[in-house]
């Protein structure tokens, strides 16, 4: 759906289009029945009898028309009916011209209202156009009007535009709605829609977006080509239908909304006819209003409306606020042009100072001149006084209704409509009490009460809050300032005494902290400052200050030391436990190990705790030859940090030891080591990987759980051993582990490690693999050096502690 505002007579915006069916009663043969048959007869003679009675009130609207012209010759001329009837006999042959069409031009040239411009300017525009055809729209528009005049009710009239102006234009059916007070909108009278769909659409409550609402929110005549997902009066029946809603207003005053429906899109409309809707609405806004004796010019219509603002005028002096009672006030064309200020209460508070007497009576705008900018004060009153909507506006700005003025003032406006009178009210603020108001709202919130004492009489003043904070009534003495040790607690004796002679007898400002002690029991935490106040002669004669109370920041402070505290205890607990915990791991497993004295082989160890105390973790390794001349070799890493984790690698480093030297290979040996971790450390889990390496025939026997397999480096390739399966360490009671055999040659190397060499937080653990065979690649002069140099180009960002066994051989039977 598009919906454009079509003002100054411009095209509305509408889907192109056929306008679909007029809509109109069509009334003939009925199907399926013969014409000679007694039904077909009946029908036929209710169809002749329709069309007679269609050209009878076609004629009789155009007899109105001609005899509304004579009796305007009667007036003009001054004449009798019988002379005019003539007169108009004589122009009709002389000018060419049907009767009816010379009644409507004399009709024109003596009333000159909306309509008739609207009728004569389309009259122009057809006489430019040679189309002697459109000039019958002039002649529907006035007998709209003669009907529309000549009706009873609002329902009368809505029958009279459907027939007369807009069927000829397609239109199918047409709304009138009254507007309320509130904003709502009531039917006051609707042609060609069912009559359910009236009794459903009868009332429409405030707030409700219907097209008719967006018309009366808006002030303005609103084109719509579909009213799809708008709420309306027969949208179910015309969905794909056009709209047109006008506001039906006079005088400045929107009385109703002139809702016209099509039964399809609408292609684009000349100007005018959208000057002819404009036309309509206001003849229904006539309609619509009470249509009494006109009053005065800016005043009430009539003598109810003055017995309305009468009784306006009586509310208003009960009011406890200014308020300004406005009527509004015509030019000459019968436009809103300003409001007069009929009346002004006892408490009007003029922005530039003047008495109410001065203003009342005055313009609006002649009053307030500025009202009409910065403010818009003018375009709410005049709003308000068009919809009868009420509106409240927070702190409007008041200085800009009067230009130089140097007051400076707020105000909370609520603009109503009453009648045909507005009434404004204004509750001004008053600078310095909305300070005192702000002032006593902070002594409040911060529980701060103040107090004065005249040392000369004696006179002492509390605020309400210090007596609620010395829980006494407020009928009860205040308490003098010599006197506050005996409402005190005897420790804090010495601090008011130091406060005291400070204030007194050195005649300085002082503050003092001290507990209260209340009638009831309570004990309150106080803070007092206080300032003296010296007369002509330099001598002490007042004493004011604040007492506040601070019990809340000194419980807040108690309970945030005993936090500081508990949380110093608990750092010195975690400091020493990491200590004892590094302690334990460098005990058992120092990061430097002397050289393992082999024949063929060479071996180092690295080891690298973790770069945060907190993160001492179970990463192990072991070398170590066996009675048998082969050398154990093995890296693990058991889950967790903490003393916790230092004592299970403990255990499974020592058990490994023991167990080795059965002679079992490394499968046997973790399925053992699976036991230890699952039954006797408390369900600790771990990885692991296990080596035998027999220097007779340089071979190297291994198994794995869970853990990354050995690296091996051999003519400057590096690559992993094969994935042997075998699961993690204590995750269940029994597991068997796949071993493997690596023949190994001279020149050789082998690393075994944890994954606090390659693990990454931002990448998967085969992306880091990837990079640590491409550092293995290169390999230095010594086994040391190719250690040291993969721990210092790691790229692990986990902090976690790290283990790296390697082995190289050599040709050297030395070793």
């Amino acid at each position: 759906m598009s919906t454009t505002e079509q003002p100054g007579g411009q095209v509305p915006e509408l889907s192109a289009g056929s306008a679909g069916p007029r809509g109109a009663d069509a009334v003939g043969g009925l199907p399926g029945v013969s014409p000679t048959s007694p039904v077909g007869r009946l029908a036929a003679t209710v169809e002749r009898l329709r069309r007679e009675v269609r050209a009878a009130q076609a004629e009789a609207d155009g007899r109105a028309l001609i005899e509304l012209a004579k009796g305007i010759l009667v007036e003009r001329l001054g004449c009798g009916p019988a002379q005019a009837a003539r007169q108009l006999d004589e122009l009709t042959e002389q000018a060419k011209v049907p009767l009816l069409e010379l009644a409507v031009d004399v009709i024109n040239q003596a009333a000159r209202d909306r309509v008739t411009e609207v009728t004569s300017t389309f009259l122009a525009g057809t006489a430019q156009a040679g189309d002697r055809a459109d000039a019958s729209s002039a002649v529907r528009l006035r007998e709209a009007e003669s009907g529309a005049l000549a009706a009873d009710d609002t329902q009368a009239v809505a029958d009279s535009l459907l027939q007369h102006a807009l069927t000829p234009l397609g239109a199918v059916a047409v709304a009138i709605w009254a507007a309320g007070a509130d904003g709502s909108l009531t039917l006051a009278g609707s042609a060609g829609f069912s009559a359910a769909e009236a009794v459903r659409w009868r009332y429409v409550p405030p707030g409700v977006a219907t097209v008719a609402r967006r018309a009366l929110s808006e002030r303005a005549v609103r084109w719509t080509t579909s009213p799809a997902g708008v709420p309306t009066i027969g949208h179910t029946l015309f969905p794909d239908g056009g709209r047109v809603a006008a506001p039906a207003g006079a005088g400045g005053r929107i009385h109703g909304v002139l809702e016209i429906a099509w039964p399809g899109p609408l292609e684009p409309q000349p100007p005018q006819v959208a000057r002819q809707v404009e036309a309509l609405a206001e003849l229904c806004a006539h309609t619509l209003e009470n249509r009494s004796a006109p009053g005065e010019e800016y005043g009430p219509r009539g003598p109810q409306d003055t017995a309305d603002v009468a009784e306006l005028i009586d509310l208003v002096d009960g009011l406890h606020d200014p308020a300004l009672v406005l009527v509004p006030h015509l030019d000459g064309s019968g436009q809103l042009s300003d409001f007069r200020i009929r009346h002004v209460n006892g408490r009007f508070l003029d922005p530039a100072g003047r008495p109410g007497g001065l203003v009342s009576g005055a313009l609006l705008l002649e009053a307030y001149p500025m009202a009409a900018g910065q403010s818009g004060l003018f375009q709410h009153v005049e709003r308000v006084y068009a919809t009868g909507e009420p509106l409240r506006a927070h702190r409007m700005d008041l200085t800009a209704l009067v230009d130089q003025v140097p007051l400076a003032a707020m105000a909370d406006i609520s603009v109503s409509r009453h009648g045909n009178s507005v009434l404004l009210i204004w509750r001004v603020e008053d600078e310095t009490a909305r300070l005192a108001s702000l002032l006593q709202h902070a002594q409040r919130l911060g529980r701060i009460g103040g107090f004065e004492e005249n040392l000369r009489t004696g006179e002492i003043t509390w605020n309400g809050t210090l007596f609620s904070l010395y829980g006494r009534p407020t009928t009860s003495a205040p308490v003098p300032l010599e006197a506050l040790a005996a409402h005190a607690h005897p420790d804090d004796a010495v601090s008011i005494g130091r406060f005291l002679r400070t204030l007194l007898h050195h005649r300085r400002p002082a503050t003092a902290a001290f507990r209260l002690q209340r009638p009831d029991g309570v004990t309150r935490h106080i803070r007092v400052a206080a300032e003296p106040v010296l007369d002509a002669d330099d001598r002490l004669f007042v004493v004011r200050g604040a007492y506040q109370d601070i019990s809340a920041q000194h419980w807040t402070e108690v309970a945030l030391a005993a936090t500081r505290d508990q949380l110093a205890h608990s750092e010195q607990q975690a400091h020493e436990r990491n200590r004892l915990t590094l302690q334990l791991q460098h005990a058992i497993m120092p990061p430097a190990q002397a050289p393992l004295r082999t024949p063929g082989i060479q071996a180092a160890v690295r080891y690298r705790p973790a770069e945060t105390e907190q993160l001492v973790g179970g990463d192990w390794y072991d070398t170590f030859v066996l009675p048998s001349r082969k050398v154990l070799l093995c890296v693990g890493d058991v889950a967790g940090h903490g003393i916790e984790a230092a004592t299970s690698m403990v255990v499974l480093r020592n058990a490994l030891r023991g167990l080795a030297v059965t002679g079992a290979g490394p499968g046997q040996l973790l399925s053992w080591l699976n036991m230890v971790a699952h039954h006797l450390t408390g369900a600790v889990t771990a990885t692991a990987v296990c080596g035998l390496y027999d220097p007779a025939d340089r071979t190297l026997r291994w198994a794995r759980a869970g853990h990354l397999p050995p690296v091996l480096i051999r003519d400057a390739e590096a690559s992993p051993l094969p994935l042997l399966r075998g699961i993690l360490l204590g995750a269940v009671p029994e597991a068997v582990y796949e071993e493997a055999e690596v023949q190994l040659a001279v020149e050789d190397t082998l690393l075994m490690y944890t994954d606090g060499l390659v693990e990454r937080r931002d990448r998967s653990v085969e992306e880091s693999l990837t990079q640590l065979l491409t550092s293995a690649r290169t390999t230095p002069s010594t086994l040391d050096s190719q250690l040291d140099r993969l721990l210092t180009y790691s790229r692990s960002d986990t902090d976690d502690d790290t283990c790296i066994v390697g082995i190289r051989l050599v040709a050297d039977a030395s070793g």
